[in-house]
């Protein structure tokens, strides 16, 4: 699995021309192996929200599995704002390898010896 990121930034012009500051763009495309694409794909994996967003009050889900493998650009006024938004990609993308473990499971089974090492 891989996460691809870009940043780019451009001016802001005002309707005459002058300068109104930057704007910054983040760009994601989440690139599975074919195990995971098909594993993905045999569990109905592809519209697993990875990330959460609010819509009028409600938490809603934004980007899924195939929606960052289709790739996602988002544009913010703000570097912190671009910062924060790159963090929680990449901390959600963090939790599929976790999620694709248990998906290899299933159909046998996993022994536990104890005391269990962290």
């Amino acid at each position: 699995m891989r996460l691809v990121i870009n940043r780019s930034q451009s001016a802001v012009k005002g309707m005459l021309g002058g300068h109104k500051g930057m704007q910054f763009t983040l760009s994601c495309q989440l690139q599975l192996t074919n195990e995971e694409l098909q594993l993905a794909q045999q569990y109905k994996l592809m519209e697993y929200a990875l990330t959460w967003r609010n819509f009028q009050g409600n938490q809603v889900p934004g980007d899924t599995i195939d929606s960052l493998m289709q790739g996602t650009s988002q544009t913010v006024s703000d570097v912190k704002a671009l910062l924060k938004n790159e963090d929680v990609i990449k901390d959600a993308v963090d939790e599929l390898p976790i999620l694709f473990a248990v998906c290899r499971t299933f159909g046998g089974s996993e022994v536990i010896d104890y005391p269990r090492q962290q």
